[in-house]
């Protein structure tokens, strides 16, 4: 699809269902406008029907009203949109060879093909040969329907349950509705010289009987639509890989180096003769020094544990099989419904954090965390949310929805965050070393321990683990392709937890022994700045992956883009940072200092 509008069923206008309310919507399909509309398609269980009339669509395009529907219908084949239909709370998929012989399935089907002028088929027109006239919109009007069903062995007479719906969308010229044949030539739509004319509707259905397949496991048929396990397996390989490597590596410097140091340090006598100290061992004055913008850090510190202990829940109950895509919108609605209740997280990590870096506006703290990177999204989804509004588009959320969202903001979310800073406020955690009055001079540093350097250096390990598995995550959000993977999301989600805080450690370290004490700020971005190779991936996968068309859109991806961004920051930052915090905790607890 060249466009990341969605639009309901009915504005293309096909064939509708009078007369029965669409089904209720949880939190989640309100948000993401996942809008179902019952179908105007209607057959019995076990009985064969072939080429059925749904409906007939009249246009004359002196009509300007009909001539509106027309040119939308026209504009949505170019732009490759997709029917996106559900028999039995599953969806329905389409599978079709591909140019270089390989079978794709996909979770939709597209509304029609188009020929350039140039006669280069696009989309769909690539795999019908019988679509072969130049500047040309074919529309698919006729759907084969096959419905898979399983029976229990042994009981003729019993329950039959669904297990697996695919159908093949064809194009049919039909010559009148006394004449349905569902042969033939395909549907074209007119050019504009013609006045008149009629698209019928129509569709063939066929029953089989699976015994193979159980009602259980009826959801595997959805992974012909995703043949990348292998690939998935490769993914975690190579993470485990740069686990393994950056393991070994502080490994050798805690077991070995730092080990060693410490030793020699602590059994150094008090004499005259005893060795003048170096390397790490000389900042102990200085190493628990207050940063600059201590509040920014604290705020930014709350919202990433905030986020990441959300995350991680979210993935254990995905994992559990509670938020399987069966619980259409059940993911978002457990994201949002723990972002409320954990803002009493925010609110003490940060205000902890902040009292503990000598800080005494604990109430500013508490707003900026309640409102900062809260009100950043929000904004941005606000901008995003009049753009669809404008576009007439199905995901947009209504003006009701947003004042309840900001209802549970400050009703719910900002008074628990207030609690969270109030006892948050009460507490700081114990340096080992006091700070000296003067800090120490900083000595000149190479090219390799200055900050941009061991920044960029240490965003690239982590986000080497996660790169294949974005491609999915993008490929489900962007290409609607559907993602139920959530044990290898959790396992590559632990390994990127583990990479975060052993690449800032090591890069820490490095950092000490240049005696360099500014750790506090670089220790966030060393691995937040993973972020910043996760927006440029998107950038490729955008230019390289996705066909999208259209300013609003482009615009849409991007700011969309840029919420993820900023949530992926804070908490690989708030990963990194806490690890190096309790990694210099801990070497300067066991060094004897007068």
């Amino acid at each position: 699809m060249e466009s990341i509008l969605t639009y309901e069923y009915n504005i293309f206008d096909f064939c509708e269902h009078s007369g029965k309310r669409n089904p209720s919507e949880n939190l989640g399909q309100v948000l993401f406008g996942e809008r179902i509309s019952s179908s105007p398609y209607k057959f019995s269980f076990n009985r064969t029907g072939t080429c059925i009339k749904v409906c007939v669509k009249s246009y004359d395009i002196t009509n300007d009203d009909q001539k509106k529907k027309l040119d939308f219908l026209k504009k949505g084949i170019q732009l490759n949109y997709q029917h996106h239909w559900i028999i039995d709370n599953m969806p329905v998929i389409w599978c079709h060879n591909t140019k270089d012989g390989k079978k794709s399935c996909t979770p939709g089907f597209p509304i029609g093909c188009f020929i350039t002028q140039s006669g280069e088929p696009k989309h769909a027109c690539l795999i019908h040969s019988e679509f072969n006239k130049s500047n040309t919109y074919f529309l698919f009007n006729h759907v084969d329907i096959t419905i898979t069903y399983h029976r229990e062995s042994g009981r003729n007479w019993g329950p039959s349950r669904l297990v697996s719906a695919r159908l093949e969308p064809q194009s049919y010229k039909h010559s009148g509705e006394g004449h349905l044949a569902c042969n033939g030539t395909p549907m074209e739509i007119p050019q504009e010289d013609t006045e008149k004319f009629n698209v019928t509707y129509t569709y063939s259905v066929r029953f089989e009987e699976n015994k193979s397949i159980k009602w259980a496991s009826r959801w595997d048929y959805i992974l012909e639509s995703m043949p990348h396990t292998n690939i998935q397996w490769f993914s975690i390989i190579n993470s485990f890989v740069i686990v393994f490597f950056l393991s070994g590596m502080v490994a050798m410097i805690i077991l070995r180096t730092l080990h060693k140091d410490i030793t020699k340090y602590n059994e150094m006598s008090y004499s005259e003769d005893t060795q003048e100290e170096s390397g790490w061992k000389l900042l102990h004055g200085d190493i628990f020094r207050p940063p600059r913008s201590r509040m920014l850090l604290s705020v930014f510190l709350g919202q990433g544990t905030h986020i990441l202990i959300m995350t991680f829940i979210t993935l254990v109950v995905a994992c559990l099989g509670f938020l399987s895509p069966p619980n259409r919108g059940s993911l978002m609605t457990c994201t949002v419904v723990l972002w409320v209740l954990l803002g009493t997280v925010a609110g003490y990590v940060s205000a902890r954090m902040y009292k503990t870096l000598k800080g005494v506006r604990w109430k500013t703290n508490f707003l900026l965390t309640a409102l900062l990177c809260p009100g950043i999204v929000f904004a941005d989804l606000f901008l995003m949310n009049l753009i669809l509004w404008v576009e007439g588009s199905s995901a947009a959320t209504s003006f009701l929805t947003l004042i309840g969202i900001l209802a549970v903001w400050f009703g719910i979310s900002v008074p628990l965050t207030f609690v969270g800073a109030y006892f948050g406020n009460k507490k700081t955690f114990r340096y080992p070393v006091p700070t000296n009055r003067i800090p120490r001079h900083i000595p000149q540093q190479s090219v390799f321990t200055k900050p941009l350097f061991a920044v960029m250096f240490g965003g690239i390990l982590p986000f080497g683990c996660i790169f294949v598995q974005l491609f999915f995550i993008l490929n489900s959000i962007w290409s609607h392709q559907l993602y139920f993977m959530f044990g290898f999301l959790f396992l590559v989600f632990i390994i990127l937890l583990i990479t975060c805080s052993e690449a800032t450690v090591l890069l820490c370290y490095f950092h000490l022994c240049a005696e360099d004490y500014h750790w506090w700020w670089r220790a966030f971005f060393t691995s937040g700045f993973t972020a910043v190779y996760l927006f440029l991936y998107v950038i490729h996968y955008f230019f390289t992956k996705l066909q999208i068309t259209g300013i609003a859109s482009t615009i849409l991806y991007f700011g969309y883009t840029m919420v993820m961004v900023l949530i992926f920051f804070l908490v690989t930052g708030t990963v990194g940072f806490f690890s190096c915090f309790l990694f210099v905790m801990k070497i300067y607890s066991v060094v004897k200092v007068d």
